[in-house]
């Protein structure tokens, strides 16, 4: 254990919109203090998944102890979480946040201030937090430093003029950084004479050591062999193991007040430990908890089942062993008349949801459907009850419905002048709301409120395409408001098909009804029979093709003759037709459920 003086630890996050270069100025920090040598160290070596390393987005925060000599001769202990930028993940931003003092901004030099840079700053301030801007890749052509600095005085208000510019790439005055760490940063607070605290900030699942608990301690310290409780649950443990980070997992005696680091306790489910929680010791108990946040709401929801029925056993040990690294993914048992047994999964965006499905395919060899994504309605009852519903198909008759609320998110949209208009256009066709429309230099800062059901389909993708990538998008939940909204359900020869009924807004449900009944005539199989398919709001009918009858020619046999035996033979195909469709079923093939799913998603 190094007994660092509490006045020469610093606690440190690295905020920035996505590839602004938080994860590469992590690398060039822990190459410049020597945390690992030369043959160990990679690009993005905090970034453990190989979805991360891929995509090249960080999904997980981690941390990492660096021990830095600095030029006033004392060695500081530098605590440094490397968070997620995407809007998905900022969950995970604000339990990073809450176990630092200060924050490093990073800003691309050449692209300025985005809105996920706006969104995680005003995370860092509501937290108590020392900023120090950075401006990164100032070694690129089209770097503009000056007017970058500018940028961070006018939009966030923050005091730019001693920003550090560097190239993370390059490792261009790193030694810059970490200067303006010890030297700017407050030192943590504390009293290690004081009832064990420390705020459960992360935990996950490590199939060797059972839970491991990434822990901030606040107050006292935390030994090998205590036991400890945990404020929230109750639950009571017995230390196994103290460490930190450095980015391998060093083992030590104890904890001290300031630090972070990570504790095993034998403890058998993610389940029990509470991100958020106070821990404190069995025996000398502190009298209050920490604040803790706010726990993590699922905003998209859609069901996922296995292609073989076979694999349902194995989805729903999958699920179990993927929520224990992810606290925000929940889950829940379904079952689809269409699709068989599955799970209804709630996901803290569109990111969140295909990074799920993508770990779900790798890691488990699962081949899966996933219904179209939907939002959680509120649904207000005649009879004055209120619920709220995951699943278009558990929408209630229109009869007993007095009105329906959708959640809406307050968007901030940064974007060069020149796309604005196609933005504007966007926002409005999707029943945005204007709120805010300011100028910083030649880009434009958007604010709408937007129904987040309109979001969850295409809108990024529209967004990156209408302004050629050059948006950037943040939004943040704005609570439920009245809207008048219609289940659409999909009839297939008369019959419902559940897992193609969606919600929509009833002046789209026309346009998106027949756009799925046009894509579903192309998809299922031609029978020997005619099949309607139809798009109905309750029972009126607002959509409908028709798949035509495959010819099967009755009449070859008949060389020659009398017309009426062919007629005859006409006419009992007539008659088989007739039954064949009053009681014939149509099999939807997996690949129509996936092609017509796919258009809408």
């Amino acid at each position: 254990m190094t007994d660092t003086p509490i006045e020469n630890i610093r606690n440190f996050a690295i905020i920035a919109h996505i590839d602004h270069g938080k994860s590469t100025l992590a690398d060039r920090l822990i190459e410049t203090t020597g945390a690992l040598s030369a043959r160990e160290m990679h690009a993005q070596v905090l970034d453990s998944m190989d979805i991360e390393r891929e995509r090249g987005i960080t999904i997980k925060a981690q941390t990492v102890r660096l021990s830095y000599l600095a030029k006033d001769g004392k060695t500081y202990e530098l605590n440094l979480m490397d968070t997620p930028g995407h809007v998905d993940f900022a969950y995970e931003v604000s339990r990073s946040l809450a176990a630092c003092e200060g924050s490093l901004l990073v800003v691309d030099a050449s692209q300025g201030v985005e809105a996920q840079t706006l969104a995680n700053v005003y995370h860092a301030l509501e937290a108590g937090h020392e900023i120090v801007p950075v401006l990164n890749k100032i070694d690129l052509p089209a770097a503009e430093p000056e007017q970058v600095r500018a940028q961070i005085e006018e939009v966030i208000g923050l005091d730019a003029s001693e920003a550090v510019m560097i190239s993370a790439k390059t490792g261009l005055n790193i030694e810059g950084v970490l200067e303006a760490l010890v030297t700017r940063l407050p030192a943590p607070t504390g009293d290690g004479a004081a009832p064990l605290k420390a705020l459960l900030v992360d935990s996950w699942y490590d199939a060797y050591l059972g839970v491991v608990i990434l822990v901030r301690v606040k107050d006292g310290r935390l030994k090998r062999g205590q036991k400890i409780r945990m404020m929230a649950t109750g639950a009571a443990h017995v230390v196994e193991q103290v460490g930190v980070f450095s980015p391998r997992m060093i083992p030590t005696d104890d904890l001290g007040p300031g630090e972070i680091g990570f504790l095993t306790a034998a403890i058998k489910t993610v389940a029990d430990c509470k991100v958020g929680d106070t821990l404190t010791d069995d025996r000398n108990p502190a009298t209050e908890p920490l604040p803790g946040f706010k726990p993590s709401v699922p905003v998209v929801w859609c069901g996922l089942y296995p292609v073989d029925a076979d694999d349902f056993e194995k989805l729903r040990d999958s699920l179990a062993k993927l929520r224990l690294n992810d606290a925000s993914f929940h889950y829940e048992a379904e079952t689809s008349a269409a699709l068989g047994f599955g799970y209804r999964c709630g996901f803290l965006g569109l990111l969140h949801l295909e990074i799920i499905q993508e770990r779900l395919t790798r890691e488990f060899a699962l081949d899966l459907i996933a219904t179209a994504p939907s939002v959680v309605y509120r649904v207000h009852r005649t009879n004055g009850a209120m619920e709220e519903v995951h699943n278009p198909a558990d929408m209630p008759d229109g009869s007993v419905i007095d009105h329906i609320e959708e959640p809406w998110i307050k968007a901030t949209i940064l974007v060069p002048d020149e796309h604005l208009g196609a933005i504007l256009t966007l926002c409005n066709d999707r029943r945005g709301q204007q709120v805010d429309l300011t100028y910083v230099g030649n880009r434009a800062m958007a604010v709408y409120r937007l129904p987040l059901n309109e979001v969850v389909f295409d809108f990024y993708d529209r967004l990156k395409s209408v302004s050629r990538g050059y948006a950037s998008f943040d939004y943040q939940m704005d609570g439920y408001a009245d809207s008048d909204l219609v289940k659409i359900s999909i009839l297939v020869n008369g019959d419902p098909v559940d897992a193609l009924s969606f919600i929509a807004h009833r002046s789209a449900a026309e346009s998106r009804g027949r756009a799925i009944c046009g894509r579903l005539k192309d998809l299922i199989p031609r029978q020997l029979f005619r099949i309607a398919v139809q798009a109905a709001i309750g029972g009126r009918v607002i959509a409908r093709e028709t798949i035509s009858a495959l010819a099967k020619d009755v009449t070859a046999k008949c060389y020659g003759g009398d017309i009426t035996r062919k007629r005859k033979l006409l006419e009992k195909q007539k008659e088989g037709k007739k039954r064949m469709r009053q009681f014939g079923k149509v099999e939807i093939p997996q690949s129509a459920f996936l092609a017509a799913l796919k258009m809408d998603a």
